[in-house]
C-alpha cells in the first residue's frame, strides 16, 4: 500500500476553509489547473467528492463537513510540531532529571546545586542516582539525563561531554593517625597500609603508577569500589586512604589530609550525556547549572 500524499492535508484544510478553488488555489500559490488536479487526488483518496457544485458555487458533502475539525486539528498540529520550540519558561518548567554520580559529587555540590535549580525552576526535580560502574548504557536508553565522571577511553559519537573540573589526589587519615604529625615522606607514606579504589577490583591504579617512579610500592591491604567507603575505613582504621581532593572536601571534614611527597595524580572529572538531549532547551539550562556550580566551587 502506498503511503499517502500528507501535503493533501494542508490543501483540504484550504479548500473546505474556502470553499472555492480559485480562492484555495491562491491562498496556497497554484495555478487554477493544479488546485483541480489536487482536488481530483483528494476525491479519489477519500472516495469522496468533497465539494460540489451548488449554483454558482460548492459546497461541502456531508463527508467534508465530518472531515474539516479533524483536518484542522491535524494541520495545526503538525505546523507545531515543525516550529522551533517556544522561550524555556522555567518559572512553569514542570521536569524530573536524573543525575548519575559518586556520593562524594553530590555531597560536595548537589546541595548548591539543588539550591539554585530551585530558585529557578521549582518545578523541577532533580535525581541523584548512584554511580556504580562505568556503563553509557543509561544515558541511551534515557535513564539518566546527565553523568559525571573521568572519561578515561574514547566516547562513543552518541555520547556528549564537557570538562567540569580538575582534580589532584591527597593522601588522609584518621586524626590520630602517625601520619597526621609530622613529614610525610615517600618513605613514610609507602609503608603505611593503604586502602585501594577501584570499581573493578583492582589492586593498583595512578597512584601506584605515579609512586613507580620512587622505587616505592604501597602496602595495599583491602580494596573497596568508592572513595566514600575508603574514607570511612580509613576514618576506623590506619588505613591511608587517597582521594581527589575537590572530590571529597565535605566527606573529609574531620580526618586529617596530606599531599603526596611524590607528584601527585591528577584526573578530570566531566559531564556527559545523550546526544539526542544536547539541544533540548530545559537540558542545556541544567547542564549550564551543573557547570555553573563546579566552575564557581573551583574559586574558592
Amino acid at each position: 500500500m502506498s503511503r499517502p500524499d500528507l501535503n493533501l492535508l494542508v490543501t483540504l484544510d484550504v479548500l473546505l476553509e474556502e470553499g472555492s478553488v480559485t480562492r484555495a488555489g491562491e491562498r496556497l500559490a497554484l495555478s487554477p489547473s493544479a488546485m483541480s488536479r489536487a482536488l481530483a487526488r483528494l476525491r479519489r483518496a477519500t472516495g469522496d467528492p468533497l465539494l460540489v457544485r451548488a449554483g454558482r458555487g460548492l459546497v461541502p458533502t456531508p463527508r467534508a463537513l465530518e472531515l474539516r475539525d479533524r483536518v484542522r486539528g491535524l494541520v495545526r498540529e503538525a505546523e507545531e510540531v515543525l516550529r522551533p520550540a517556544e522561550k524555556l519558561d522555567l518559572a512553569t518548567l514542570e521536569r524530573t532529571f536524573a543525575l548519575r554520580s559518586s556520593d562524594g559529587f553530590v555531597k560536595r555540590f548537589g546541595p548548591t546545586l539543588v539550591a539554585e535549580v530551585g530558585s529557578e525552576a521549582p518545578g523541577v526535580r532533580l535525581r541523584f542516582l548512584q554511580k556504580t560502574k562505568k556503563d553509557i548504557g543509561p544515558l541511551r536508553d534515557g535513564m539518566v539525563d546527565l553523568e559525571t565522571g573521568v572519561v578515561e577511553d574514547v566516547l562513543p559519537p552518541d555520547v556528549l561531554s564537557t570538562a567540569l573540573f580538575t582534580d589532584r589526589f591527597v593522601g588522609v587519615v584518621r586524626s590520630e593517625h602517625p601520619l597526621s604529625t609530622g613529614k610525610v615522606t615517600t618513605a613514610r607514606y609507602a609503608s603505611a597500609r593503604h586502602v585501594h579504589v577501584s570499581r573493578r577490583g583492582l589492586t593498583e591504579g595512578l597512584v601506584d603508577e605515579a609512586l613507580d617512579p620512587t622505587g616505592r610500592r604501597r602496602d595495599v591491604v583491602t580494596v573497596v569500589d568508592g572513595f566514600s567507603a575508603a574514607l570511612a575505613l580509613a576514618k576506623a582504621s590506619d588505613l591511608v586512604a587517597t582521594v581527589p581532593e575537590r572530590h571529597t572536601a565535605d566527606l573529609r571534614r574531620g580526618m586529617c589530609s596530606f599531599e603526596l611527597p611524590f607528584r601527585a595524580p591528577e584526573v578530570t572529572v566531566s559531564l556527559l550525556w545523550h546526544v539526542r538531549l544536547d539541544a533540548d532547551p530545559a537540558h542545556r539550562w541544567l547542564r549550564e547549572r551543573v557547570l555553573g556550580v563546579c566552575r564557581f566551587d573551583g574559586q574558592d
